[in-house]
């Protein structure tokens, strides 16, 4: 065990991300880790990853798989990691060590049940007073002849008696220990409690601030009973307030879906940097009150005085989330759905949305190209590396999220487009006539020019001019022709990326259509 911790004169920070892999990564634990992990690198502290798993009854190892997935798509790192299931003995010390100082004593009750109970401010249970007062001899005897027993905190009861600490978010926090019940630190197996196996961590791994969600604020009276009867000095605490639904609600995937899971939101094509900016925002603001922000530049700003304590809304349309199934199954594409479905926008923050575009707009061409590729080559569109980073420039201020490039650029990447509207050829204040003249004159031009853009501006401008129309009567029925639809990027430049032979093909096509 650790001297006594010390966190005001413990040099460099050091804080933890203590998940339970009992489910998927949620957005909240999440954001727990990204606040750690800023904290620690403004600080130049180390970042402790610690997997409390316990909980053997409900871990899994999907849930395990889920918060490794999630925090390397984040692509943050830690410095050192542990697992609780590992460290049993250094738990059992530390539970010795209190009993010993006759903080601690056994209650051999099955159940706290009965006449037996009292009752706090708030009806709970408190203690069993013929536990707490048994005899040490007593109690002794009955753990000598195997009688099965829970290790119970011996929580202070004399008048004026309180526990008090001072949250980095929420101020000094007291509570009169009478409130506070005799809580296990060992179960009846032998097996130590979440309350004294995360405090003999955190003492054991020196760690001098706890940063977590504001549901363990109730937790951590209790902690700090430990830590003092440890012969320990608390870490620092900072509680970070909730993430709610629009109707104040807090996030579940049971009632809200996949929404609060991490990889939807890498499954949907967000860019982790844009993710972490985006949570960064949910409960915590720059005194400049700035909005985009680089991973570097968060690290250089970040603060614990910058944290809110008013609980903070992902502001996703309730509907669009209220069957789970449902919105995976358009968020997420499968080998039983068509890769190139749209996601529902409502699914997510409008505000994560524009942060991802932001951040879309602000990669280079290469870097953007390399991470839209993987998608479309998923997608079972054979495209080059070559071809992908010539496409990106044209759809890059057109996408919200990396998957849209299925949908913002898959005329690119089919040999033959999808059926359309004819009408959609023909041109403003046009008719059917007026499409099929432009269409066979862009044939009979493009089929003479050098495919890049100048050449291609100036022809397809001066056969305009030769039909007595203005540039935008020639150019809707070819643009519809060439890609299927009125809404595409530049036309010079994505006939240039077709490349003759398909964008002649694409034109005959159309003037079949219009017949």
């Amino acid at each position: 065990m650790s001297e006594l911790l010390n966190s005001s004169s413990s040099g460099t920070p050091r804080v933890r991300f203590a998940p339970s892999p009992t489910g998927f990564l949620h957005v909240g634990s999440a954001r727990t880790f990204i606040f750690n992990w800023l904290y620690a690198r403004r600080n130049s502290g180390t970042m402790i990853l610690r997997l409390d798993d316990t909980d053997v009854e409900r871990n899994t190892d999907a849930s395990v798989h889920s918060i490794f997935e999630g925090l390397k798509w984040l692509g943050l790192n830690w410095d050192e990691e542990y697992k609780q299931s590992e460290r049993g003995e250094l738990h059992r010390q530390m539970a010795e060590a209190i009993f010993r100082k006759g903080l601690a004593y056994r209650d051999f009750t099955p159940a706290h049940t009965g006449d037996s109970e009292r009752s706090g401010t708030q009806g709970t249970w408190l203690f069993n007073p013929g536990m707490r007062e048994l005899s040490r001899e007593e109690s002794d005897r009955r753990a000598a002849a195997g009688e099965k027993f829970a290790l119970r905190f011996r929580v202070p009861r004399d008048a004026g008696d309180v526990v008090r600490f001072t949250d980095a978010v929420y101020g000094e926090q007291i509570k009169a220990a009478a409130d506070i019940e005799d809580f296990a630190l060992l179960r009846s197996d032998g097996m130590p409690t979440y309350h004294l196996a995360s405090c003999a961590d955190d003492a054991d791994l020196r760690i001098t601030h706890i940063i977590r969600g504001q549901d363990h604020l109730s937790n951590t009276y209790k902690h700090v009973l430990i830590f003092e009867a440890a012969g320990f000095t608390p870490p620092q605490f900072a509680h970070l307030p909730l993430l709610v639904a629009p109707d104040g609600t807090k996030l579940s995937k049971r009632r809200h879906g996949p929404v609060v899971s991490v990889t939807t939101y890498r499954d949907a094509g967000f860019l982790p940097e844009a993710f972490i900016n985006f949570l960064c925002l949910l409960g915590w603001s720059p005194k400049d009150d700035r909005t985009k922000m680089s991973r570097q530049e968060l690290v250089e700003i970040f603060s614990l005085e910058g944290i809110n304590r008013a609980n903070a809304v992902v502001n996703f349309k309730e509907n669009a989330s209220s069957n789970a199934s449902s919105a995976l199954s358009t968020v997420i594409p499968s080998e039983a759905r068509d890769p190139g479905v749209p996601y529902d926008e409502d699914t997510f923050d409008p505000k994560a949305l524009w942060l991802n575009a932001e951040h879309i707009r602000g990669l280079a061409i290469g870097d953007l190209s390399e991470r839209l590729l993987p998608i479309v080559r998923e997608a079972g569109f054979n495209v080059t590396q070559e071809r992908m980073v010539q496409i990106t420039p044209l759809i890059r201020e057109r996408i919200k999220l990396l998957r849209d490039i299925l949908t913002a650029a898959d005329f690119f990447f089919v040999d033959q487009l999808p059926p359309y509207d004819p009408a959609e050829l023909i041109p403003q204040k046009g008719d059917a006539a007026m499409a099929q003249k432009v269409l066979t004159r862009a044939k009979e031009v493009l089929a003479n020019v050098e495919f890049k853009h100048d050449p291609l501006d100036r022809a397809l401008r001066a056969a305009a001019q030769e039909l007595g129309l203005k540039a935008g009567q020639m150019f809707q029925p070819i643009r519809v022709a060439v890609c299927g639809r009125k809404n595409a990027p530049p036309l010079f430049e994505t006939l240039e990326v077709l490349g003759k032979e398909k964008t002649l093909d694409r034109i005959e096509q159309a003037t079949s259509r219009l017949k």
